[in-house]
């Protein structure tokens, strides 16, 4: 069994006038891709925030434990250099700051990944060129303009400049048409054989998991944790969706599917 590399033990969060996650417990263990899975409006986002640390939501109980470290009350910026990373739905434009710009200082932030600024600019066009991404997006303006495939390769750049230990996809496959998809699934396997990070893979859609070796299946429902099971669940879901999951009485029992 993997070293435990996050923690959610009986976590309870949401905004401040609207309760939404539910007494969720799971665990990742490093090098694992864990994929959670529910309903359009389950809290699978939410969680993904919290773990985060998105000052948006407030924890109301339970903790967070990361590499060792209780992270519950740590703001976001020392979550991401602590190695957590969160692949956002919809990328947020940023006016004023360029792309590449805005890599550099990030990079910079973290001592690992210190280098020269010629070895910098090696590095990024190199990854640039994995992900079919034109060099001139990284002049521009961050996501100003970009389309939802492009604001998405952005963040696989991201993904493999900072090697993050864990990895949070919040519905990365959302929108994309197939060529976007196909450029994404190779960033996330690139991550995967390159940096051996945890994947914590947030979706309702199982076409971005074709590729990935799943460990364990998570199923959210109304903010609770419902079920957990192995890879074989997904297919459960493709087949037959998330009904059964809904059915009432189900979110109270936090019913375990080791089909």
């Amino acid at each position: 069994m993997s070293e435990q590399l996050l923690t959610v033990s009986d976590l309870s969060a949401g905004t401040d006038d609207k309760p939404i996650l539910h007494g969720v417990s799971l665990t990742v263990g490093a090098g694992e891709t864990h994929v959670l899975m529910g309903p359009n409006g389950a809290g699978k986002s939410t969680l993904g925030h919290v773990i985060m640390g998105d000052p948006t939501y407030r924890v109301t109980s339970g903790s967070i434990t990361f590499d060792g470290q209780d992270v519950t009350d740590l703001t976001a910026d020392k979550r991401s250099l602590a190695g957590i990373f969160l692949s956002y739905q919809a990328p947020v434009e940023v006016p004023g700051v360029p792309l590449y710009s805005f890599l550099r200082t990030i990079c910079q932030k973290r001592p690992e990944l210190k280098t020269t600024a010629r070895k910098f600019r090696t590095r990024v066009g190199q990854i640039a060129e994995q992900l079919d991404l034109d060099q001139s997006f990284l002049m521009r303006e961050l996501n100003v303009g970009f389309s939802g495939g492009e604001k998405k390769k952005i963040e696989m750049l991201q993904l493999l400049l900072l090697e993050p230990k864990l990895a949070i996809l919040d519905e990365t496959d959302s929108g994309l048409d197939v060529d976007a998809l196909s450029v994404v699934s190779r960033g996330i396997e690139a991550y995967r054989q390159n940096v051996g990070g945890a994947l914590l893979v947030i979706t309702h859609n199982t076409r971005i998991l074709e590729r990935l070796t799943v460990d364990r299946t998570h199923v959210m429902v109304k903010g609770h944790l419902v079920a957990e099971g192995p890879a074989s669940l997904i297919d459960e879901i493709d087949r037959e969706g998330f009904s059964r999951f809904e059915q009432p009485g189900v979110a109270a029992v936090g019913e375990k599917a080791e089909a």
